[in-house]
């Protein structure tokens, strides 16, 4: 059998075990009872009802509809799901717990995937965006189309990367954006500087960047850039859509993005501190050595630093996104702690960067991100209330995506 046709049976078979256990109501209306609601753009509503109806919030308040499936998650705090804006579900240990390689068959790679993409599902994360792989194509489609349970996905494919400012003419790099484009990328991927453990020097020159940035917002395609230091401003200059990271920008880069209204994308502790963590998986594959282990180390209270002055910039547009790998998967929440525990955001703030804010910078604000009629029924249910103890993003109890009930720990099952 050829190694396509099996990599589409592996996923077909994974759809038909797993969606058979989630619940579909079909044409039947959903009523959720809700006692304290976050509606995702930074109000709060008390007491009311909130009505789904093909897969969409039909409204809220009034009086529960005849027939309806009801769940009561009075005592609990109801949000929008959330967004992550930087992940990675293609990363994961293999069998002798080391990173996987390359050389692993993709087989094994998608199942791990869409393992990883349960988790963070499970977790609360109804959308994620992957920055990226060139499988995360059939993962998404499996999810959209098939019903694998996972997060609405959107996907860069393969990363348009530069190794100096002779790589690539302005010309051959519209053209790799125009192939993705072709390929069913939803976003632009750059790696425009080069790994903090390889130095973060910059990768691309103005005029490459203005290149692909230009050619992608022709397209109609955002554009996400890895960046550190004077390579923020450049990606800001150049038009890209959001910068990634950012650690060694000064406050006047933040300043410029903010002007700009350039999404920003820090990490607070997540991501190195996954890396620290699970050392020993890590160590040894590529440009994982114990000197870029020390690198990170010192990396750590940096980026907490460029977050806290992050936030303090005026009008700077600072979204959530874990850039999460492997180990992290399904504590992407865990980000919210560094967030507000260690950097001192607000922790409305931090949450409304995961609902309305993410969903606009993806360019989804008319889908997700907000309880409001006609919007996407992606709804999650903590407990406890996040804005007292933010540890209650760690217990969720309850996830819908798109109507569909995935998770359900609540005391009272619906009925």
């Amino acid at each position: 059998m050829p190694s396509r046709q099996r990599f589409a049976t592996v996923l077909t078979l994974l759809v038909l075990f797993l969606a058979s256990g989630f619940v579909d109501a079909q044409d039947r209306p959903i009523v959720l009872k809700a006692s304290t609601v976050l509606d995702g753009k930074g109000k709060i509503l008390h007491n009311t009802i909130i009505v789904v109806k093909g897969g969409k919030i039909a409204r809220l308040g009034g009086a529960a509809p005849q027939g309806a499936i009801t769940y009561d998650l009075t005592g609990m705090t109801v949000t929008p799901g959330w967004i992550d804006a930087h992940v990675h579900p293609t990363w994961h240990f293999d069998v002798n717990g080391h990173l996987a390689g390359e050389n692993e068959p993709k087989e094994q790679t998608i199942l791990a995937a869409a393992a990883n993409s349960w988790k963070m599902l499970a977790a609360g994360f109804t959308t994620v965006q992957s920055l990226g792989s060139p499988l995360d194509k059939d993962l998404r489609d499996a999810i959209d189309r098939l019903g694998l349970p996972g997060p609405r996905i959107l996907t860069s494919l393969e990363p348009i990367s530069g190794k100096g400012e002779a790589t690539g003419t302005p010309e051959e790099l519209r053209a790799m954006v125009q192939q993705r484009t072709k390929d069913g990328a939803d976003v632009i991927k750059i790696f425009a500087s080069g790994s903090i453990r390889q130095g973060g020097k910059p990768t691309f020159s103005q005029d490459q960047l203005n290149a692909i940035c230009g050619e992608a917002k022709k397209l109609g395609l955002r554009a996400v850039v890895h960046a550190y230091g004077p390579t923020v401003r450049m990606a800001s200059l150049a038009g890209c859509t959001e910068v990634e990271h950012g650690l060694y920008a000064s406050d006047d880069d933040l300043r410029f993005l903010a002007e700009q209204g350039t999404y920003f994308d820090p990490q607070a502790g997540l991501i190195i501190q996954n890396y620290l963590d699970n050392k020993a998986h890590y160590l040894g594959a590529p440009f994982f050595t114990e000197e870029s282990f020390t690198i990170m180390e010192k990396a750590l209270p940096e980026d907490q630093e460029l977050f806290r002055r992050a936030i303090a910039t005026p009008g700077l547009k600072v979204v959530f996104g874990t850039d999460a790998v492997a180990g992290a998967h399904g504590r992407n929440a865990e980000e919210f702690l560094y967030r507000v525990q260690t950097c001192g955001q607000d922790p409305m703030a931090a949450l409304v960067s995961a609902n309305s804010l993410g969903a606009e910078a993806l360019g989804l604000q008319n889908r997700i991100g907000s309880i409001a009629p006609g919007l996407e029924a992606d709804i999650i249910a903590l407990d406890g209330d996040p804005l007292k103890d933010i540890t209650a993003v760690r217990r969720v109890v309850f996830v819908m995506k798109g109507g569909k009930v995935f998770v359900n720990q609540t005391a009272t099952r619906g009925r």
